[in-house]
């Protein structure tokens, strides 16, 4: 009965004042636009491409000083309606944009602090054709398929590049790192033909994951309770099985802190929305675990980028009454805010040339005993999520000597700064300066005459 859909026990306690109802494209639209003309100063809105039909794919930066990288401050994302029908996460960033623009205004400490030292990005609509057919329909209408998909049929879960193929085939070969890397995967030939079938929204987000060095991420989706984390693949194509990346330790703290601040997957009776075959620990599982996902934006983004990143399902019902996103709001609210605060974890700093001191980009850190590295961004500026202990760090990059040193991670709710500089090796200074046509310092001569008698000796002593 559509005149009777759902009573409470207690009517749903919020104080903050949202037009709690769901906001199709237009709706969605005007609301970004007026949150920007309350926040001007903080907030910035952008399209990082259009769906099928030529929607826009609108996001919503908040940051203090939005439209340009800051040397040193980490980019986060919150990615939201990848299936047009599980609609609760674009409301959910709707609210959150509201919430931090209003709280910034009001002094909240903890907001201040995160507009200041982050720089935030929401996509609360990634699938926009799909949500129109859904919201078309309405919560008590809408089923498992209409709008899931991209209207040309594509599942956006499974439409990124398959990297974990290439990965697990070249550790099985042992050709990890030293012939294929263990990070920053390129994208296979086939992918980027015209021939493959890649939706436009799917190059849209991989352009945009590209363009910003983003370092942490969750990708928000319904139809259960529980926060999944890489890798989302199975080894061998199986329907599941456990299947950990490098960094399992932090992403499992990171699906923690999700889903032990959440309302409603803390609640011990209110975990499991489906009988399930599947084990899961205080509603986290590994996603390959729960079952094989080829091609998804986690493992894409883990093996692509720098950017960690785990999917929250965050209600049992994938399009909630209008009645229930009060309580919705209020069962994520915190979960939100938290873990967006996990960007600020582990090492970072700025890898610089010793000799200009210019940042240097694509600089590779490796972690010793952590078979993954990641890259430094354009400006040289790095961020290592890491979990609180003392790690051997090494800096690499091509014409440079390699630097080493102990980086210590603290309980502190902030990073660790581990600055490096290096110096260019004899070779890279001689090509420099034969470039721009230069002469050649006499200690430059004396070094590589130095290495050359140490080749020869090596050489002899071989023989």
């Amino acid at each position: 009965d559509p005149n009777n859909i759902l009573f409470w026990d207690e009517e749903p306690v919020t104080t903050d004042k949202f037009d709690f109802r769901h906001h199709n494209y237009k709706e969605m639209r005007r609301l970004m636009k007026a949150v920007n003309e309350e926040c001007p100063d903080i907030t910035r809105v952008y399209s990082i491409g259009k769906s099928y039909l030529g929607l826009k794919m609108y996001v919503m930066e908040i940051s203090d000083n939005p439209g340009q990288h800051e040397v040193g401050e980490p980019e986060f994302r919150y990615v939201a309606g990848m299936h047009g029908n599980e609609v609760l996460g674009r409301e959910l960033l709707l609210y959150l944009m509201q919430y931090m623009c209003r709280e910034y205004k009001h002094g909240n400490h903890r907001v201040v602090r995160l507009v200041e030292e982050t720089r935030i990005h929401l996509l609360p609509s990634m699938n926009p054709d799909g949500y129109e057919q859904a919201y078309k329909l309405g919560s008590e209408l809408s089923g498992w398929a209409i709008g899931r998909w991209t209207y040309e049929g594509i599942d956006l879960n499974h439409n990124f590049a398959d990297l974990n193929t290439i990965l697990y085939d070249a550790e099985e070969r042992e050709e990890v790192p030293h012939k294929v890397p263990n990070h920053y995967i390129p994208i296979p030939e086939y992918y980027v033909s015209e021939d493959a079938l890649v939706a436009p929204e799917t190059r849209a987000v991989i352009d945009w994951m590209q363009k910003i060095p983003f370092v942490l991420s969750a990708n928000l989706h319904g139809g259960e309770l529980v926060v999944t984390y890489p890798f989302d693949m199975t080894r061998d194509w199986r329907p599941k099985d456990l299947t950990p990346t490098a960094d399992d330790s932090f992403f499992r703290w990171l699906a923690f802190v999700y889903a032990s601040t959440n309302h409603a997957m803390s609640e011990t009776d209110r975990r499991v929305c489906h009988t399930d075959d599947f084990m899961r620990e205080g509603n986290v599982i590994n996603g390959a675990n729960w079952h094989t996902v080829p091609g998804s934006m986690n493992d894409f983004s883990y093996l692509h980028t720098n950017c960690f990143e785990v999917t929250v399902e965050l209600s049992c019902d994938k399009f909630p009454h209008e009645r229930e996103l009060p309580q919705e709001w209020e069962n994520n609210k915190e979960s939100l805010l938290v873990y967006m605060e996990q960007v600020h974890r582990g090492i970072k700093g700025v890898v610089r040339d010793k000799d200009t001191n210019q940042g240097i980009a694509d600089a590779i850190i490796s972690v010793d005993y952590i078979n993954h590295d990641i890259r430094t961004a354009f400006d040289g500026d790095y961020w290592r999520l890491l979990n609180p202990g003392e790690y051997e760090v090494t800096v690499r990059s091509e014409g440079y000597f390699p630097v080493k040193k102990f980086c210590r991670v603290t309980y502190d709710n902030h990073a660790t700064i581990c600055d490096f500089l290096l110096t260019k090796t004899p070779k890279q200074r001689l090509q420099e300066i034969l470039a721009r046509g230069g002469k050649i310092p006499k200690d430059l001569m004396l070094r590589l005459r130095r290495l050359r008698l140490r080749k020869l000796k090596s050489r002899r002593h071989s023989q």
